[in-house]
């Protein structure tokens, strides 16, 4: 079987919320009032300092979902295809990056695991280099329109389910898999795999790792892709690669268990 990594997307790939980073072009194509702008910003402030519990992320679901009632799916891919690069590049974190290159050159399967909806998670994955994608499915009436209603959660015990299915489909071994994330409220996603990860944790998570002794990083370093886009020579991306892996590396051997291996 293949071994796999999972990783959450917001406060783990990126610095920030991925849903809230949009607000500003949503607001500017006029999907958003004022209201909703003030209110996004208020969130993403609360998400960075406190991280998400349970209760606020349904709330936040719930939200979500009266709020995108009516837009027209084709209208939100034109708009986050056309804001991706100077919205959300300015965000990844370079420690990120270079774990994900790490498994990929390991060997194993990566993907994206996030309770944000797919029109988001799937294009930053992409710029990412990732093309598996395992994100909250928002269902669309016959004119291509949302509806409030899910196909698909992922967060919490959804996340969990999703990686069990796409791990009987991809013949994934999660024993032997690592997961990534910021939030406690992904425990079940940690507790499915055999090499849990900690990344910029909330508190309760910390504590957890702590616990646990699992290993605990802390991603810093936002980097511009662009030079991951363009795919310069190696004596230019190295030195890149080598900052992240200083920082990544010397934290995971601080611990009793490394990632990856």
């Amino acid at each position: 079987m293949t071994e796999a990594a999972f990783f959450d997307l917001d406060k783990t790939i990126i610095a920030g919320s991925s849903s809230l980073a949009f607000g500003k072009p949503l607001y500017r194509a006029g999907f958003l009032g004022k209201g909703h702008l003030l209110r996004l910003g208020i969130g993403q402030f609360t998400y960075m300092l406190f991280g998400a519990d349970a209760d606020s992320l349904e709330k936040a679901r719930d939200g979500m979902l009266d709020l995108v009632s009516g837009w027209h799916k084709a209208e939100i891919d034109a708009i986050v295809a056309q804001t991706l690069d100077d919205v959300i590049e300015p965000l990844v974190f370079a420690e990120a990056l270079f774990l994900i290159d790490e498994h990929v050159r390991s060997g194993r399967e990566v993907y994206v695991v996030s309770a944000s909806p797919e029109e988001f998670v799937t294009p930053i994955a992409k710029m990412v280099g990732i093309d598996n994608v395992i994100a909250t499915k928002i269902r669309t009436d016959g004119l291509g329109r949302f509806v409030p209603e899910l196909d698909r959660y992922v967060m919490g015990p959804g996340k969990v389910a999703a990686m069990i299915d796409v791990a009987e489909r991809d013949g994934i071994d999660l024993k032997g898999s690592y997961a990534y994330t910021d939030s406690f409220t992904d425990m079940p996603m940690l507790e499915a795999v055999g090499h849990p990860v900690v990344v910029n944790p909330d508190r309760e998570l910390r504590e957890a790792a702590e616990e646990n002794e699992w290993p605990i990083l802390e991603f810093q370093r936002p980097v511009s892709l662009e030079r991951r886009i363009q795919a310069p020579p190696k004596r230019v991306w190295i030195p890149l690669v080598a900052g992240a892996a200083t920082v990544a590396v010397a934290i995971a051997l601080s611990k009793r268990r490394t990632v990856p291996s």
